[in-house]
C-alpha cells in the first residue's frame, strides 16, 4: 500500500528522536578513543559520561552504577550467566531470559503466572541454600503491558537472600522508575524502545553487587570489554533526556489506548483485552478474537498501511504462539488470535481513527458502514 502509514509497534522499536540523531551525528565527528588521556579522547569520555549520567537520572540510579552494552539481550545474558546456584523467574520473561532459566547447571524454580498476567512470588516459591541465588522479574511485559510487583518481590526475595534482577525494558520511559526504591540490585535497559539507537543498552548493577564481565577488557570500569560505541551511547543519552519530559505523555496515550479498547469493544463484542483486570503500561493493549488468527490480522493490517504486531520482535519475523500468553494459562483459540498494538510519542487520535476503522472490515466488515468505511 502506498501513501502514509500508521505505525503502532512501539513495544518492539520506537521511532529514533531527532534529538538522538542529531546528538549522534555530532558524536560521529570526535575523533578520540573515550579510553584515551589525550584531549581527543578526553572529549569523547566527556560524552560518554555526559549520556551515563543523563541515563542514571531517568532511572533514579548513580551514574557509576550504569554500565553501557549493546542492548538489553546483552544485559540479560551477563546477569543470567552469573555464578547461581538457584534462579527463580516465569515463563513470561524476555527470551534472553529464558535462555537462563533453561541452564543445566542450575536449580531453576518456576514461578506461577495469574491469567491477569500478574506473577505470583511468594516466600513459598522462594526456597533453595546458600547465597548464590536469583530472583528475575520483569517490570513490565513486552507483549501484554502488564506491570510486574517489583518492589514488593524484591524486598521479599531479599529477606530470603537472592539477589534481584528486572528486566526493565518496557517500562523504561512509560513509567517513573527508582532504581533505588525498587530494591533490585540488576536492571536491563535498551535505548531503542525510548527514541534511542538500536544496539545499545544497559546494565545497571547496583553498587557492590557486580557480576563477572560477560566480555572482559578494561572499559566500563572493568565490567564489559571493548571500545564504547560513543555515538550510540550519546543518542541513548539523549533519549533518555527527552524520554524524562516524555513521562508527562504518558496520560495521553493512556486515553488513546482506553478509547480503542473501548471502541474495539463496540465493533467486536467477541474481543478479550488481555491483562486488562491488572495494572498495565499506558501504551499497551493485547487484543485477542478467537476466531482469527494473529497472523492473518498482522498481515492484513500491514497491507491497509498499519503496523501492529503478534508477540514479541525477537522471533526473525516470524508469527508463532506466544510464550506468554500460554505460561498465562489462556486458552489457545485465544492465544492464537492475540495482537499488540503500542503507542508512543508519535501517536495520535487519528492512528486510533485508522486501526478502529481497518479493524471493524476486518473483523466486523458488517459494521463498516456505521463507522463510514
Amino acid at each position: 500500500m502506498s501513501g502514509p502509514r500508521t505505525y503502532l509497534d512501539y513495544n518492539a522499536t520506537a521511532p529514533l528522536l531527532p534529538a538522538a540523531q542529531e546528538a549522534m551525528v555530532a558524536a560521529l565527528a570526535l575523533v578520540g578513543n573515550p579510553s584515551s588521556v589525550h584531549a581527543e579522547g578526553r572529549k569523547a569520555r566527556d560524552v560518554v559520561e555526559t549520556a551515563r549520567e543523563r541515563v542514571a537520572r531517568l532511572i533514579g540510579a548513580k551514574p557509576s552504577e550504569v554500565v553501557f552494552t549493546s542492548g538489553a539481550a546483552e544485559a540479560n545474558a551477563t546477569v543470567m550467566a552469573g555464578p547461581w546456584s538457584w534462579i527463580a523467574g516465569a515463563r513470561i520473561e524476555h527470551e534472553t531470559v529464558l535462555a537462563g532459566l533453561a541452564r543445566p547447571d542450575v536449580e531453576v524454580i518456576g514461578l506461577p503466572v495469574g491469567l491477569d498476567g500478574v506473577v505470583d512470588v511468594s516466600p513459598r516459591s522462594l526456597v533453595g541454600e546458600g547465597s548464590r541465588r536469583l530472583l528475575t522479574l520483569q517490570l513490565a511485559n513486552n507483549e501484554t503491558g502488564v506491570i510486574q510487583p517489583v518492589a514488593d518481590a524484591a524486598a521479599m526475595a531479599r529477606e530470603h537472600g537472592y539477589a534481584v534482577h528486572c528486566d526493565a525494558v518496557q517500562g523504561l520511559g512509560r513509567l517513573p522508575i527508582d532504581f533505588a526504591a525498587l530494591g533490585v540490585d540488576f536492571m536491563s535497559l535498551s535505548a531503542h524502545k525510548i527514541g534511542g539507537p538500536k544496539g545499545i543498552g544497559a546494565l545497571v548493577e547496583r553498587d557492590g553487587a557486580s557480576l563477572p564481565a560477560l566480555i572482559p577488557g578494561g572499559q566500563e570500569r572493568r565490567r564489559r570489554g571493548g571500545t564504547e560505541n560513543v555515538a550510540a551511547i550519546v543518542g541513548f543519552g539523549a533519549a533518555a533526556e527527552a524520554a524524562q519530559v516524555a513521562l508527562g505523555d504518558m496520560a495521553r496515550l493512556a486515553g488513546l489506548r482506553d478509547r480503542l479498547e473501548r471502541e474495539i469493544r463496540q465493533i467486536a463484542p467477541d474481543v478479550v483485552i488481555i491483562g486488562e483486570q491488572a495494572r498495565r503500561l499506558p501504551n499497551t493493549s493485547c487484543l485477542a478474537w478467537p476466531a482469527m488468527r494473529a497472523e492473518t490480522l498482522v498481515i492484513r493490517l500491514d497491507l491497509m498501511g498499519i503496523a501492529v504486531s503478534a508477540g514479541s520482535a525477537c522471533s526473525s519475523g516470524k508469527v508463532g504462539a506466544s510464550h506468554v500468553l500460554a505460561a498465562m494459562g489462556l486458552d489457545a483459540a485465544v492465544a492464537r488470535g492475540a495482537i499488540r498494538v503500542s503507542l508512543g510519542h508519535g501517536s495520535t487520535a487519528a492512528d486510533i481513527d485508522r486501526l478502529l476503522a481497518a479493524v471493524a472490515g476486518i473483523v466486523a466488515p458488517e459494521r463498516c458502514l456505521a463507522l463510514g468505511v
